[in-house]
């Protein structure tokens, strides 16, 4: 049995709480370090993951999430990220639904409500670590280091590594899988509830409510699993022959459990890992095996320096952020070497101290530190990037907890510790308001990181973008061409940029840029149709063509692609062939509005008013409220000398747009021809006040006025 009370816990310099009101202390303290995010927008990974994932659409199938990767693609195509998050992905579904759309406030509140939740529930799992599972005459679990579990608790609410899970909406996967994991271990520990003789009696019922649990943790991030290792690394054993056979059980148990899971996982990814780039994860690429395990281990030592030093934070590390080690006698190996000695040493003492609370406390810290991690850590399998901040989401409990072990040693400078423990939680709780304020926006969050991974293309690369779609192109290309410069073969940013070109007028610089990102990457479709684009309008018409075939020869549902070939065989007159792209955009996107607003244009200025009519009475019906297919039909009709229906479609265009010029101009036309004068003349004025140069306008309504200049001197009085 675990001690009634370990001695030095009450020289801890912090006061003795009562459960209850130490976790609502400890959720308290989590929510103030990162409430200032709560009215954040949706930035980084949250496009694809949120924005762009159909899975979350209430119209989409539910049975989508259980086919489809956390990013809303299906596991069996060769783009999928592998990564399966269903339980995730199904609250992401219900923030959409409770909210009726895409409001970010909500997927934030859930998220900071979570982090306070999981820090309260830190308590019960650090009291468990820290004094022993044991339990009081009535089966209630008793807390022998209420205040080393606090001070724990305290650290991890408010450590700035978590910033990235909390303030970034993606991260609800750590959160999800850390809640279930807590609880996992939790309903584990319950399991032993049943006084002296619980460690050879044990609940297979509540084992069993912890497995499901486990596999609850795994379907919201593949690293829930790891929490069977923390539970076969039971807090409070004898060596009785009765004890050692319930544990052989318990471990039988655990391993069944954690097979079964490992091969359901397996066969969901269809049994092959996701394909990662070398952009991604440098190291993993290096063909000098020794030169590879030398950089995972340096990296191991920066998410080691990340946790000890969470001022040096950014959302992204691949790239270039971190140069690799090509040699041995880089100045940079002194770090992992340190890390080593530093765990080796813990490692000693975790299992040569002489003192058995020691012994037990590092053991499972290093435990919490470590095994979270080994997901991440490039050993098992390749992972697709360099660091990631929110993967040390449940490794910093581990962090924490050894944290709050050591500051025990200073308990003779007890004034001293009072104060350090104070300024560092004060200097934790500043940084993460600072880094969950940069989190609100795009614009904040990438331009925090150019100090920090200067080198970083992708850092550029998403800076210039944000500055791009905010209207400052200008500026986007300083940033776009430092992309390509730290990373000449970077097809993204040469394509972002040849687009800016080219909308500039560029055409010469745009061409060579986009030319080059398809032979970097010859299956970039959207490269090649951006390239067709500028072809066509360097008047390099068979290139282009064969341009735009390539895109679609590379991505088979492509209508923005047909749109712009139709563009190009109109320029040609090749009309036969402009409709036939045109449909074909219209049949793979419905909704293409362009392209079924060319084609009845096409065939009105062809002549075939019948068949314009036809397209665009179909378009309306897809398309009811768009007012420039409005307008083109309504011009059809007219020149049909349907004038009562063109003018309806003329009236509800303007209801819908009051401020187009053409449109009040070619109804006036149409009036004009249908002798309404007074009509005619009320929107030829209000065309030209809303366009005085509008061409044709100005000699039509000269026109008209003579006419009715006329009919007022014929009239008698």
């Amino acid at each position: 049995m675990a001690q009634t009370e370990i001695n030095w816990d009450q020289q801890i310099p912090l006061p003795k709480l009562s459960p209850f009101h130490a976790k609502i202390a400890v959720a308290l303290v989590a929510l103030l370090c990162f409430i200032n995010s709560y009215d954040g927008d949706f930035v980084f990974d949250d496009s694809e993951a949120i924005i762009n994932n159909k899975d979350l659409i209430p119209s989409t199938p539910l049975n989508n999430i259980w086919r489809n990767d956390f990013w809303g693609s299906n596991l069996s195509s060769n783009n999928s990220h592998k990564s399966y998050r269903p339980l995730t992905v199904l609250t992401f579904r219900l923030n959409y639904l409770i909210a009726g759309g895409l409001h970010p406030v909500g997927f934030h509140v859930l998220n900071i409500g979570l982090h306070s939740l999981i820090s309260a529930l830190m308590i019960d799992m650090f009291s468990v670590l820290i004094g022993g599972l044991a339990y009081d005459g009535n089966g209630n679990r008793l807390n022998h280091a209420p205040k080393a579990s606090l001070l724990a608790g305290l650290l991890f609410a408010a450590h700035p590594v978590h910033t990235e899970s909390v303030a970034g909406i993606v991260g609800r996967a750590d959160l999800l899988c850390a809640l279930f994991f807590q609880l996992s271990f939790l309903t584990y520990c319950k399991a032993f509830r049943g006084g002296r003789e619980s460690e050879e009696k044990f609940s297979i019922h509540w084992i069993a409510v912890s497995l499901l649990l486990c596999a609850a943790a795994m379907l919201c991030k593949e690293q829930g699993i790891t929490v069977l290792v923390g539970a076969s690394k039971h807090p409070r054993l004898t060596v009785s022959e009765r004890v050692r056979t319930g544990l052989l059980i318990r471990l039988a148990l655990l391993a069944m459990g954690g097979a079964s899971m490992l091969y359901a996982r397996w066969r969901i990814m269809g049994t092959g890992p996701p394909a990662f780039t070398e952009v991604d994860n440098p190291a993993s690429f290096a063909d000098n095996v020794f030169l590879r395990v030398i950089n995972y281990n340096y990296y191991y030592s920066l998410n080691a320096w990340v946790l000890l030093c969470p001022w040096w934070l950014c959302f992204d590390w691949s790239m270039g952020c971190v140069p690799l080690i090509k040699s041995a006698f880089d100045w940079r190996t002194a770090w992992l070497l340190l890390l080593w000695c530093f765990l080796i040493g813990l490692i000693s003492q975790a299992l040569c101290s002489q003192d058995s609370q020691r012994r037990r406390t590092l053991t499972l810290g290093l435990v919490l530190l470590v095994v979270p991690f080994l997901p991440a850590c490039n050993i098992f399998f390749r992972v697709g990037f360099v660091i990631a901040e929110r993967v040390l989401y449940l490794s910093s409990a581990g962090y924490c907890l050894l944290l709050a072990y050591g500051s025990l040693h200073c308990l003779h400078f007890i004034g001293l510790l009072r104060a350090s423990l104070l300024a560092l939680l004060c200097v934790y709780v500043a940084r993460c308001a600072l880094r969950s304020h940069q989190w609100r926006s795009e614009q904040s969050l990438f331009t925090s990181a150019l100090s920090v991974c200067p080198l970083n293309a992708k850092v550029h690369y998403n800076v210039g973008k944000n500055l791009a779609d905010r209207g400052n192109t200008s500026a986007a290309i300083k940033y776009y061409r430092e992309a390509v410069r730290l990373h000449p073969t970077y097809v993204h940013a040469m394509n972002n940029l040849g687009n800016i070109l080219k909308e500039r007028n560029e055409l010469v610089e745009a061409e060579e840029l986009l030319a080059k990102a398809v032979l970097v990457q010859p299956d970039f479709a959207a490269a090649w149709m951006n390239l067709g684009i500028v072809q066509n309008s360097l008047k390099k018409f068979k290139e282009a063509e064969q341009s735009y075939w390539n895109a679609i020869q590379f991505r088979k549902k492509y209508p923005d692609c047909y749109y712009n070939l139709g563009r190009l065989y109109a320029d040609l007159n090749r009309h036969l062939d402009a409709l036939n792209a045109w449909r074909n955009a219209t049949v793979l996107k419905p909704d293409h509005s362009l392209a079924w607003n060319n084609m009845v244009i096409l065939l009105d200025n062809t002549g075939n008013l019948a068949q314009a009519e036809a397209i665009g009475r179909e378009a309306l019906k897809l398309l009811p409220n768009d007012h420039t297919i409005m307008f083109s039909l309504a011009n059809v009709l007219g020149k049909l000398q349907k004038y009562k229906e063109s003018e309806g479609f003329f009236l509800q265009a303007l209801r819908i747009n009051p401020n187009a010029a053409s449109c009040h101009g070619n109804l006036a036309v149409l009036y004009h021809r249908w002798g309404k004068l007074e009509l005619a003349k009320k929107h030829y004025e209000l065309s030209l006040k809303l366009d005085p140069v509008a061409p044709g306008t100005r000699d039509n309504y000269n026109m008209l006025r003579r006419k009715l200049d006329q009919l007022y001197r014929t009239t008698p009085p």
